[in-house]
């Protein structure tokens, strides 16, 4: 039987939150108003580390910009965007923590509460294909329109979305020996809690105290 390791995506296999660097980046490109995102980002990120965001509002504002570019003009954007926002941040702990389970056998699974076109390019940086995000509509002339579908996959949302996705793929999680899952966030404690084996990565203070309290396992990347 095989177990199923299950990752967040920012400050935890990487050392940075790349829904908080993807508006930098297009500041930085000039496509946005510069003072405007750079205080709605800010606001949101704090919202975001003191569980307290508003995910809706935050979506209005980071899912916009996409509908603006073709997918082939967002996809050169990303790879820019890569190079210069997120690959500094990847060590080679996190690499080595996603291929000691890929050695293991074990199947591979990036969940995050970052949208879809951010973070799937991201996670093959690690080989890993499977990637739940926030969901993204794309319109008949098949460009982004700046609208999610579904559940997202925020707090409890992400408990929703890995069993839709264990559903679609006729497992549950019964299929699995262990399932682990790693993450830096108290956001994340809805699904930490619902897993055989939680492990703080990173972790920030409320979810240090948790996982001490409860045992759990702690690492850090940095």
């Amino acid at each position: 039987m095989t177990n199923l390791a299950i990752f967040d995506l920012d400050n935890t296999l990487i050392n940075t939150d790349s829904d908080n660097s993807w508006p930098q980046y297009l500041m930085k490109k000039g496509v946005v108003d510069a003072e405007y995102v750079r205080i709605r980002n800010d606001k949101f990120y704090q919202d975001y580390k003191n569980g307290c965001l508003d995910i809706d509002e935050f979506l209005a504002f980071q899912l916009e910009p996409l509908s603006r570019f073709s997918k082939q003009e967002l996809a050169e954007m990303h790879r820019e965007f890569t190079e210069e926002f997120i690959q500094p941040h990847i060590t080679n702990m996190a690499k080595m923590l996603v291929d000691s389970h890929r050695a293991a056998g074990d199947q591979l699974l990036v969940i995050s509460s970052t949208n879809e076109f951010i973070i799937t390019p991201i996670a093959h940086e690690f080989g890993i294909t499977e990637v739940i995000g926030v969901s993204l509509v794309v319109g008949e002339d098949g460009r982004y329109t700046g609208e999610y579908t579904g559940v997202p996959s925020y707090q409890g949302g992400k408990i929703t979305r890995l069993e839709q996705w264990l559903s679609a793929r006729g497992k549950t999680r019964a299929d699995y020996e262990k399932i682990y899952f790693y993450s830096d966030s108290r956001n994340d404690l809805p699904l930490l809690k619902d897993v055989s084996h939680p492990v703080a990565v990173n972790p920030d203070e409320m979810l240090l105290a948790h996982a001490t309290e409860h045992g759990w396992p702690v690492v850090h990347t940095h």
